[in-house]
């Protein structure tokens, strides 16, 4: 599986460096530059063609400045799995984005602290299709 991932900071980081292990995974955060992963100069580049870009990010409106970057560059039916951990409104507005353009999403903030990304051991509140979450 082809992922993009923004967001790299204390989280998103060992999440992307654990999905390395497995995937195309190709990065983007505009000040965290963690070694070992293959990085792009954009938010928009990272999204370029994979089939899943995941966002781990601070807050509501970062959330929404990203999506309106990244979803025109997205692949048709590319699923956008956000992990943030950020406020109802704004889940539900990028979700609504993504549907209108062509994309599906999955909100799924996640529990575990710095350790869990670390170690694989978070635990992700998802919702989403059914089909969708099947995928990721």
């Amino acid at each position: 599986m082809k992922i993009g991932f923004i967001g790299l900071g204390n989280m998103g980081a060992p999440m992307a460096a654990n999905l390395a292990k497995e995937h195309d995974v190709t990065g983007f955060d505009p000040v965290a530059q963690p070694q070992g992963l293959k990085l792009a100069q954009s938010a928009s580049a990272a999204a370029k063609d994979a089939d899943v870009v995941i966002t781990m990010l601070p807050n509501g409106d970062i959330l929404r400045s990203v999506a309106n970057d990244i979803y025109p560059a997205m692949k048709q039916a590319a699923i956008h799995l956000d992990c943030s951990t950020v406020d109802v409104e704004s889940a539900r507005a990028v979700a609504a984005q993504a549907l209108a353009a062509g994309l599906t999403a999955v909100d799924a903030p996640v529990s575990g602290g710095i350790g869990g990304a670390t170690h694989g051991t978070l635990t992700f509140m998802a919702g989403g299709p059914v089909t969708t979450f099947a995928t990721v």
